[in-house]
């Protein structure tokens, strides 16, 4: 799934959020998957523009089987 957020995006969410930026970057670029509460968090604090599926790719159907 392509991330949405340009560099300086992502820095501002990280940093309103409370998020090493490139922790985020990596969870947005599918190299890990954030936790689910974490994720949830973000989402809400992005207005949806980032959503817990772009946090969680590689698991969250199964977090959130409601989601698919």
């Amino acid at each position: 799934m392509e991330q949405k957020l340009t560099a300086q995006q992502r820095q501002e969410l990280a940093e309103k959020v409370g998020l090493n930026e490139q922790w985020l970057y990596q969870c947005l670029s599918g190299r890990r998957d954030m936790s689910p509460a974490e994720a949830i968090r973000v989402e809400a604090a992005s207005g949806g523009t980032v959503t817990r599926q772009m946090l969680c790719q590689g698991n969250w159907a199964k977090i959130w089987p409601e989601l698919v």
